[in-house]
């Protein structure tokens, strides 16, 4: 583990740190917040899944997350969205490849060999962070857009694994949408069935926990129609009987500026979760 970033914010610290992944067989980068209240004892981690051409730089630097963290006490950890470097496979497109990992285990050649983005950030990343810094060993798990999905499906792909889970504009059915359809059969391979483990639709129906899913989305997301169509999530959850508060933001697009001005709820449904005894 190498830091390669250290500012001091809001009395904690925001800190990057390099590592190198045995899951993904590359070198990777973190960002993770320690809060001022570590001076007391450890703290609860809240882990943040981006989306679509983000690294481990876009969260932190433009959500303001560290002012929320602070007032919690919860360390935040904001991972790459997918394995990189020299070696690693990719794609011309933007929605394929390095910068697109879709939080996943691809089995398709030529991504089976690194692309197991779900692992990383279930079991190698978790496992990592509770080394080498003072946490409590308590979860929760939020995202935006590809991100929102890995949110969703991590959380119930791993019943008990975390307190709470939330998203923002996610990408909930991507089985139906041409950024999952086209992610799916390269990394999955083009039968369908396998594509159920990895869309959250198709796992609220097997769902052996019933943990509430909070979503925002914004009425004004450029994607909303073609790729994100968060009225697929509450059929599946209505039919189910699967707790989930969606709540439609009218006049709010796929950017940061929306992430930013409801981040403040998000991080006090987290902290809830993450307190309560």
């Amino acid at each position: 583990m190498q830091r390669i970033e250290s500012h001091a914010s809001y009395g904690g610290v925001q800190e990057v740190w390099q590592h190198e992944s045995r899951v993904l067989g590359c070198s990777m980068r973190f960002g993770v917040y320690l809060p001022p209240q570590l001076q007391l004892g450890p703290c609860p981690v809240l882990y943040w899944l981006s989306g679509l051409t983000c690294n481990e730089q876009n969260f932190i630097t433009k959500s303001g997350i560290q002012q929320h963290a602070a007032a919690h006490g919860l360390i935040v950890v904001a991972p790459d969205t997918s394995p990189r470097g020299e070696g690693v496979a990719n794609a011309d497109s933007y929605d394929l490849g390095q910068g697109a990992g879709f939080y996943l285990n691809a089995t398709q050649a030529p991504w089976a060999s690194h692309y197991r983005m779900h692992d990383y950030v279930v079991d190698e990343l978790p496992a990592l962070v509770e080394r080498q810094f003072p946490a409590t060993g308590l979860r929760s798990v939020s995202g935006h857009s590809m991100g929102g999905h890995g949110a969703l499906v991590v959380a119930l792909r791993n019943p008990g694994r975390y307190r709470s889970v939330s998203a923002f504009s996610p990408i909930v059915a991507p089985s139906r949408v041409p950024w999952g359809q086209k992610a799916f059969a390269a990394y999955l391979g083009e039968q369908r069935e396998h594509w159920r483990e990895w869309d959250a639709c198709e796992l609220i129906a097997t769902a052996r926990e019933r943990l509430p899913l909070l979503v925002d989305q914004g009425g004004a997301d450029e994607f909303l129609t073609r790729e994100l169509q968060p009225e697929l999530l509450e059929q599946a959850c209505d039919a189910q009987a699967h707790p989930l508060l969606l709540r439609r933001r009218e006049g709010y697009d796929h950017s940061y500026y929306f992430i930013a001005s409801f981040l403040a709820e998000h991080m006090a449904h987290h902290a809830q979760a993450l307190q309560a005894k």
